[in-house]
């Protein structure tokens, strides 16, 4: 029985995915032309380009007239509150941080919304998230405790695009979702978060929760997000963004 053969196209684009994942191109850089591709893996400069528009559908890449190809997102959105706050940071040409307030490797203490949610221990991780060294978000991560065992701060650096909570998950903790519902409202900030955000207790500003879930309908992971300043959506054809955790 003949072996199928794999089309050139299709090799090149999961080497290329592959490198993306690696991060071998970082967040905003771009991406050697398409003649350069297609002299590196020796194919025709249309292979290359059939390669590249499967990873600018799955919202890896940005294509500009004149600019070739950018990295967009080494994590694509399913769902606004699945884009990676760090990426859309770094694609704005600012700097991303993500200074690691605590983890708990069994909350005892977490809300009703989350308990009733799993069903289970759940463990707590808790950041906040800056930009140019200022604090926007503080973000409480609640997933069950069997997901990610022995975790502990070294997970979770500080700097640089590996601090997104999105890839740090799939990642770190080999963890998988495939969509996300999410509740975004006005709230007056509680203490706590008033002090890690830098504001006066009860200011307005905006509160975020997403619940991600495989695809057997489970939930993953719950996020509770306070943030300073307003959401943005960026809305293309059948695909949207948004610059959440």
């Amino acid at each position: 029985m003949k072996t199928p053969t794999i089309p050139k196209y299709k090799m090149v684009h999961d080497e290329l995915l592959k490198r993306l994942k690696a991060g071998m191109y970082s967040v905003g850089t771009r991406l050697p032309s398409e003649d350069a591709l297609a002299r590196s893996f020796g194919v025709s400069r249309l292979t290359a380009r059939r390669a590249l528009e499967p990873l600018v559908d799955a919202g890896y890449l940005v294509s500009r007239q004149g600019s070739g190809y950018l990295v967009n997102t080494l994590s694509p959105p399913e769902t606004t509150c699945l884009t990676s706050f760090t990426d859309m940071v770094l694609r704005d040409g600012q700097i991303p941080g993500a200074r690691l307030i605590e983890i708990r490797e069994v909350d005892n203490e977490a809300p009703n919304e989350v308990t009733s949610l799993f069903h289970e221990p759940v463990a707590l991780i808790r950041r906040l998230r800056t930009v140019d060294g200022v604090p926007t978000l503080l973000v409480s991560t609640w997933l069950p405790c069997r997901l990610v065992e022995g975790m502990s701060p070294e997970d979770f650096p500080q700097e640089g695009q590996d601090q997104s909570i999105l890839r740090i998950l799939s990642e770190r903790f080999n963890l998988d979702w495939g969509r996300a519902c999410e509740t975004i409202g006005p709230c007056a900030a509680p203490e706590d978060a008033a002090e890690h955000l830098g504001i006066e207790k009860n200011t307005p500003i905006l509160s975020q929760a997403c619940t991600a879930f495989d695809s057997d309908h489970n939930p993953v992971f719950f996020d509770q997000v306070y943030r300073v300043g307003p959401v943005t959506f960026n809305l293309v054809g059948a695909q949207r963004s948004s610059d959440t955790i």
